[in-house]
Parts: structure tokens; sequence; C-alpha cells
């Protein structure tokens, strides 16, 4: 199943009845935002509280930090999620905002039936799937069955280890400018860590904001990694790394190793730091 689902086909799916449409939006009121209006029948995940087990001290896993697996688990049965489930996730920025976070965390519990919304919502409107108001409308079920993350993740200290060394890339999914060290928005310190490559994941999309073909993604990460090397991939927080994760995905790529602490947490842990063009 191709992680990628077209607006186009998604009325379709709502006739199946072990179909879940989930709203991974993500701003600073994600629940005020769903109830204000949502693609019909979705049902609301908290990216903050849901996706995220995020620590008072944010040295400790950066700003996004992994939850526990059974935490996730007891999250997806709450939404209805079942191992026969067919997801589908959607956000406001084809997948960037958190929809691929979640759609990372759903295939990390080694289900294969979930896909990302091309386009997000606003494609979907587009192409006349309509949108209501309100609370998420659930209907619960068990806890997921399972006990571990089965995608590779790593560690800070492993990425120490191994960023700008042989055998390993390491990619750094944030822009130009923050990889560079001129601008950091969001973290206390701006740069990248040394070793790490920069390929923004804006470049996994068209002028239009859609994914690159299969085709076009699998000619452009292959023509910068080398056969057998272990790839590891960071953004800010862990949640738009996983867009790239993704990417790699739909091109028919082995999915990366995550390090879910990103920069946030690199970047609060004394740890060196580049700030120019070269990793």
């Amino acid at each position: 199943m191709s992680p990628i689902l077209p607006a186009e086909q998604l009325a379709d799916l709502t006739q199946n009845s072990d179909f879940i449409l989930v709203d991974a939006r993500n701003n600073p009121n994600p629940k005020k935002t769903f109830v204000q209006e949502h693609l019909r029948g979705a049902v609301f995940v908290d990216p903050n509280l849901e996706l995220a087990d995020i620590k008072e001290n944010l040295a400790d896993g950066g700003r996004h930090p992994l939850p526990e697996v059974s935490d996730f688990c007891t999250v997806l049965g709450n939404l209805g999620i079942e191992p026969k489930t067919h997801v589908v996730v959607y956000d406001d920025q084809n997948g960037a905002n958190s929809a691929a976070r979640f759609w990372w965390m759903v295939r990390a519990l080694g289900h294969e039936k979930v896909q990302v919304l091309e386009g997000g919502m606003q494609a979907a409107i587009q192409v006349g799937y309509s949108i209501e108001k309100g609370d998420s409308k659930p209907s619960p079920t068990s806890a997921y069955p399972a006990e571990n993350w089965k995608l590779p993740i790593v560690s800070m200290p492993e990425v120490e280890k191994k960023a700008g060394k042989d055998g390993t890339v390491v990619i750094d999914v944030r822009s130009a400018e923050r990889y560079r060290g001129e601008q950091e928005p969001i973290d206390l310190i701006a740069g990248h860590i040394p070793g790490a490559i920069n390929i923004p994941l804006t470049e996994n999309m068209d002028a239009n904001g859609r994914f690159l073909s299969p085709e076009k993604l699998k000619s452009k990460y292959e023509s910068v990694l080398k056969d057998n090397e272990e790839v590891i991939v960071h953004c800010g927080s862990g949640v738009s790394a996983c867009h790239t994760l993704l990417a790699m995905d739909y091109a028919g790529l082995e999915i990366p190793k995550l390090y879910a602490g990103s920069w946030s947490e690199w970047s609060r842990n004394d740890k060196p730091i580049g700030k120019t063009d070269n990793p």
C-alpha cells in the first residue's frame, strides 16, 4: 500500500466500515481548530499531548519526544483503531505539520494500512469532500496490541558518535537558514549538528506543495546516499523529520532511522554546533 493517498480517493474509502480518518493538524490550539471545522467523519488527535511526551526539561528528549509505546497504543484504541483498520491521516501542510509523525508512529507499531492524505485538508476540500464542525466522535476500542517501536530510532549519544563518520549520513530537514545558523525561530541556539547534511523537507514537494513522484524522490535521495550507508534523519523536534521518512518510503527506499530528540535536544545539551554551509 502506498503511504500517500490522493484526495480524489478519500470519499470512496468512507464506505469502508474499517476506515478511520484522523485529523492531526497542529497549532497553538489544535482542539479548538478541529471543533471549528474538520473533514467530515474525522477524529481528533492532539499532536502535543498524544503524539509526544513533553518533559519539563526540554534537554531531556527535546520538544516532542516520543511517548511510551503503551501510551500511544491507548491513544489508538481511544480513536477506534485496530490492526484491521485502514487509517488515513491529514494535516494542513501536506504531512509536514504532524500527519507524517502520526503515520510514522502507526507504522512503527507494525501497522501497514496507514496513509497520509496528499495535499492535506485543503486538497480534500478542493475535490469536493465536505467539512463539518463539532467535537470528535470516535468509537473507542481496546488498546492497540503492540509492545515496542518496530522502526529504527536513535539516541543523541549514537548521533554524536556517528555524525560525519564514514558509513553514516545524518540528514537535517530544516530550512537552509536554520541549518546555517542564520536564524532560529524556535529553539535557543542556531546552527546544526556537525557532520549532518541539509536536505530541507520542502525539497520533497513540487511548487504546488505536493509530493514529487516516487521516481523523482528516489533519484534525488539515491544521488546523495551511498549503498549500505546508515541514514539518520532529524529536524527541530522529531516531527517534520517524519515527512522525509514518509517521502523515502513513498520512493520505495528503506525507511531511515529517526532521531526524535533532534536539534531541540542537541542544542540544549552543550554539544558542538556547526554554522556553515558545510557539514
